[in-house]
């Protein structure tokens, strides 16, 4: 890897200053407080589909294993049941194991909030809403998404529109393993999980948000939301992300706040992370401990801050949006 400077985008990162700005002006106005939190915890949430950094402390014979933050999701979930309210992040996060892409560095900046008493789909108002106001702000002639509605579309109809594979294949992991095997995708050692996101990469994603209105997918299978509510005929989880000319710029969830349930996940989640030779990494048993005391109902939401300011700024990679980078 290499430091590279971007002087020449330095336009591109003003627009990136305003955004942040207009993303703090309009989060205020709606009753959010700012979080300022860490990077670094000796315990995560475990999720198998990321790898993690990890790190070390050490003050003479003393050494602790320290993880940078995939998310800020294990911090403010324990503010919001300290009953801090409506909050957000706009800072930092980490993803290792992922090469650096147009769209994609390891170290990037995420925008997550929190709001109690609504659910993912009452949120999703919201964060069109917030979207509307920056592309006000900005005043950009020329854009060739318009925020005024979502195109909606759940993943069942997303999956046989796009992808010809019916509900009942969708939701069966051997029908959708059979499938996939028909689509000629290799299916020797890969899971449930791994095919849908190959088969939601290859043939569903370049299609949405290209018609005009940024395209809202929703309702995920189970296995594919390990800390979203499920449901009331729990077949689904309550999740949705949203896509803007191909590109995932940010996601949704009701989040769940059953801590018999988060724990059975877990212990799930971590299962999958050592058969797929994942950093084991400790486990933050303290997030249960505080789902015992009572989470509120509520969503939360995660974008990626770096992808939204390259829809704004129309470039076709996040360096371009950024002065200095690691490449």
């Amino acid at each position: 890897m290499k430091i590279q400077t971007n002087v020449g985008y330095l336009d591109n990162y003003k627009t990136y200053l305003q955004i942040e700005e207009a993303v703090h002006e309009f989060l205020k106005k709606k009753g959010y407080l700012k979080i300022d939190l860490p990077v670094l915890s000796p315990a995560l949430i475990p999720e198998s589909y990321l790898e993690i950094f990890e790190t070390k402390f050490k003050y003479f014979d003393k050494k602790e294993k320290l993880y940078l933050t995939p998310s800020p999701e294990l911090f403010l979930k324990r503010l919001l049941v300290a009953g801090i309210g409506n909050c957000y992040y706009l800072g930092k996060a980490f993803r290792n194991s992922e090469p650096n892409s147009t769209w994609h560095l390891a170290e990037f900046t995420m925008l997550e909030f929190y709001k109690v008493g609504v659910n993912y789909l009452e949120l999703a108002d919201e964060v069109l809403e917030m979207l509307q106001f920056i592309a006000n702000r900005l005043n950009r002639p020329g854009m060739t998404i318009s925020f005024d509605k979502w195109e909606k579309l759940s993943v069942a109809e997303a999956f046989n529109k796009y992808a010809a594979i019916n509900e009942k294949e969708l939701f069966n992991q051997k029908l959708f393993i059979k499938k996939a095997k028909n689509k000629e995708y290799k299916i020797n050692g890969a899971s449930y999980e791994d095919l849908f996101s190959q088969i939601l990469a290859q043939e569903i994603e370049p299609r949405l948000g290209k018609n005009g209105y940024p395209t809202l997918l929703y309702d995920y299978p189970r296995e594919l939301s390990s800390l979203a509510k499920l449901s009331k005929n729990r077949k689904v989880a309550e999740r949705c992300e949203f896509y803007i000319n191909g590109l995932e710029v940010g996601g949704f969830c009701t989040e769940l706040n059953n801590y018999k349930e988060q724990e059975k996940r877990f212990i799930q989640e971590s299962k999958k992370r050592k058969k797929n030779k994942l950093i084991n990494h400790a486990i933050d048993k303290g997030f249960i401990e505080a789902l015992k005391y009572g989470l509120l109902d509520c969503t939360g939401a995660g974008i990626g801050f770096d992808r939204l300011v390259m829809i704004f700024t129309n470039v076709d990679s996040i360096d371009k949006v950024k002065l200095i980078n690691i490449l």
